[in-house]
């Protein structure tokens, strides 16, 4: 299959199930406990791709490097209740000195 088939392919999944979604009644969309999961999703998400992103190299092994102390250091600056630019330079910062040494 190329690259381009691909593509198209997960396009057109992405619209059917953005349709779908269209379709749902109401009723199934309101209430205290599907409105928790729909505000925790993309958190739940976004963690698990910065966590992959972070500790997992090549051949879905586990690393730690640099990305993981920058990581490591953008969590304790979330923990310090810093600005969000002070956690992204933070983190870049400690990323740069892990790679210089």
């Amino acid at each position: 299959m190329s690259t381009w088939t691909t593509v198209l392919l997960a396009s057109g999944l992405s619209f059917v199930l953005k349709f779908i979604g269209y379709l749902v009644p109401p009723k199934y969309l309101e209430g205290k406990k599907t409105s928790n999961v729909v505000a925790l999703f993309p958190v739940a998400l976004l963690t698990g791709l910065v966590c992959v992103q972070a500790f997992v190299g090549d051949h879905g092994k586990l690393v730690l490097d640099a990305r993981a102390a920058a990581a490591l250091a953008a969590v304790v600056a979330l923990l310090l209740r810093a600005p969000f630019i002070v956690v992204v330079l933070v983190a870049a910062a400690t990323a740069a000195l892990i790679r210089l040494i």
